[in-house]
């Protein structure tokens, strides 16, 4: 896999996740899945987001760009708890 400089190195032992067989996997933690927790599940899509135009302070952009990938997300979140906050 090749890697870029934005992203982080995996602290996965994918050599050893590999060998891994599944009578190897330790599932104490998860609880048992029957056909009554999809009878109750709800599937929500995601909504289509709008594609716009904004203009932010330059350091504002910087600073969510030096987080990584995924920065318009977090700035969606941002506006998103902001809006849910004062929408009370």
């Amino acid at each position: 896999m090749n890697k870029t400089s934005t992203q982080k190195k995996s602290g996965t032992d994918w050599q050893r996740l590999r060998r891994m067989k599944d009578t190897d996997i330790d599932f104490f933690d998860v609880p048992p899945v029957d056909r009554s927790v999809f009878q109750k599940m709800v599937i929500r899509m995601p909504e289509k987001k709008a594609a716009l135009s904004i203009r932010l302070d330059p350091g504002v952009v910087a600073w969510f760009r030096n987080k990584g990938r995924g920065y318009q997300t977090r700035i969606n979140a941002v506006l998103r708890s902001y809006v849910e906050a004062h929408s009370h």
